[in-house]
């Protein structure tokens, strides 16, 4: 259609699938978004499903619980190179942030994991409410950054359900005493743990190595756990981008 030449003023997740020829209506948040943005009938926006479909589509109709787009042109977006993180269930808000930051670097999945010092953090982040809070900072994170995919959530999980749950591939733990970790050769997929603020218990620390974590460190310094995990993701990102440019 004659409307797709158009740049679009903004971008909305959508929860139906994104074919063009078709209409999808948008949830409440969405239609809000639009006023307060000012989008007006007529006008091009852009679509993300998180679930790997961008699309553009021209706004026809709005409400204060909905608003209704055509969709004029769709494409698939291939995921990144699959990059799983174990984040520990800590504060509730720096996890928050944490999970924002790491959507935007396009991590795959997100599986908290309870270690033995979690128990005693409070508030954290646990729980079906909290895991929809998660959701909804990561589709704003989606929405912002301008990615196709949201990462895959899981609940809370033991060490060793997380452990269990952990494909093959470079399998990573973040701790002080570990090798430095842009020396590591990374494969993927890769499988980045966090350890909780205040540390891992030995036994902890030893049940991921016995499963071929690789422990590994980002510097001299001690992050916080969102620190470490953004810049983990980061560097893991980087190299495996890396690796396919050379190989490619």
């Amino acid at each position: 259609m004659e409307r797709t030449d158009r740049a679009p003023v903004a971008t909305f997740f959508a929860g139906e699938p994104l074919i063009a020829g078709t209409t999808v209506t948008l949830s409440e948040d969405a239609a809000h978004h639009i006023r307060v943005a000012r989008v007006g009938i007529g006008e091009c926006i852009s679509l993300r499903d998180g679930a790997g479909r961008a699309a553009i589509g021209t706004l026809i109709k709005t409400s204060k619980s909905s608003a209704l787009v055509e969709v004029d042109d769709a494409n698939e977006v291939p995921r990144p190179a699959p990059i799983h993180l174990l984040a520990p269930v800590a504060d509730r808000d720096r996890m928050l942030w944490l999970a924002e930051k790491v959507t935007e670097l396009g991590v795959t999945s997100w599986r908290p994991v309870v270690w033995r010092r979690s128990k005693s953090v409070s508030p954290r982040g646990e729980g079906p409410t909290f895991q929809a809070k998660l959701r909804a900072r990561m589709t704003s994170a989606l929405i912002q950054s301008g990615a196709a995919w949201l990462p895959d959530i899981f609940p809370e999980s033991t060490i060793e359900r997380a452990v269990a749950a952990a494909p093959a591939g470079t399998r990573l733990l973040l701790a002080k005493d570990g090798d430095p970790i842009v020396g590591v050769e990374m494969r993927a997929p890769i499988t980045i743990a966090l350890g909780p603020e205040g540390g891992m218990e030995p036994a902890e620390r030893q049940a991921f190595v016995d499963a071929g974590f690789q422990p590994v460190k980002l510097g001299g310094s001690t992050l916080r756990f969102e620190t470490a995990g953004v810049a983990a993701v980061a560097i893991t990102g980087a190299s495996l981008a890396l690796a396919r440019q050379s190989n490619g």
